[in-house]
């Protein structure tokens, strides 16, 4: 399994974790496109930052080769990932009444 192809699994586990597993429906909330809107500019930072100066540097068989900001698109999709897992996991342990004491 190639990096596309564990990217595009963890958005596609994200988004079914979510709606079907998790019932939070975050997609839906004006919440959650304002914490990706906050934070897609500075993952777009921190990655041109990375990869401008080879401190990352991807095997171009791995991906698809679409960069943004010189980042491989792959990484927008993790990171849409990551930030939907942990905003659902917050949701769900919310309604669980987890908290800190």
């Amino acid at each position: 399994m190639i990096y596309s192809d564990i990217a595009i699994t963890a958005f596609s586990i994200a988004v079914m974790v979510d709606l079907f597993i998790f019932k939070t429906s975050m997609l839906t909330r004006p919440a959650f496109w304002t914490s990706y809107a906050i934070i897609l500019p500075f993952q777009f930072l921190t990655n041109w930052w990375l990869t401008s100066r080879n401190i990352v540097m991807y095997n171009p068989d791995a991906i698809m080769g679409l960069r943004l900001f010189s980042a491989p698109a792959e990484d927008v999709l993790f990171g849409f990932a990551l930030l939907l897992s942990v905003m659902g996991l917050w949701e769900v342990w919310g309604r669980k009444g987890y908290h800190r004491h």
